[in-house]
């Protein structure tokens, strides 16, 4: 996997985490479920570059 890809799916990682928070400041509950989906594909998506990366070597 390319380390953009991999620095890409981190960022989307990190822009949820960042959503959930300003949501649950702000107390927005639509913000906060982005935020939550948002960090959720990005980490399944570096859980997924990891596995493909394991069985590449």
């Amino acid at each position: 996997m390319s380390i953009t890809k991999k620095i890409a799916h981190k960022a989307e990682a990190v822009k949820g985490g960042a959503k959930k928070t300003v949501g649950r400041v702000t107390g927005s509950w639509r913000l906060r479920a982005e935020g939550r989906s948002d960090q959720i594909k990005g980490n399944t998506k570096q859980s997924g570059a990891k596995i493909k990366d394991a069985f590449k070597h």
